[in-house]
């Protein structure tokens, strides 16, 4: 039996829509870093991870929320992909 994420701490790293469009670097000092497209650091800030639950404030004060559910991150209406390193 697999260990879950949670167990094992595997959230940070690169998390990539299926079309790659949009790059999200989770950092593991809890900032993080998103690409969109051919903008680089488009968006950056912190993250808060409780269980599969991740609160993100970045560093305009926007807030958002997502799930992680059998390996996958689902935020903002999109679905991300860990990116294999």
């Amino acid at each position: 039996m697999e260990n879950t994420m949670e167990e094992t701490k595997a959230y940070p790293g690169m998390w990539v829509t299926a079309d790659g469009h949009v790059r999200q670097e989770l950092l593991p000092n809890g900032r993080y870093d998103e690409a969109r497209g051919n903008r680089k650091s488009a968006y950056q800030g912190s993250y808060r991870i409780k269980g599969d639950h991740i609160d993100y404030k970045d560093d305009t004060g926007f807030t958002a929320d997502g799930e992680f559910r059998d390996g996958v991150l689902y935020h903002g209406g999109m679905i991300f992909y860990k990116e294999n390193q």
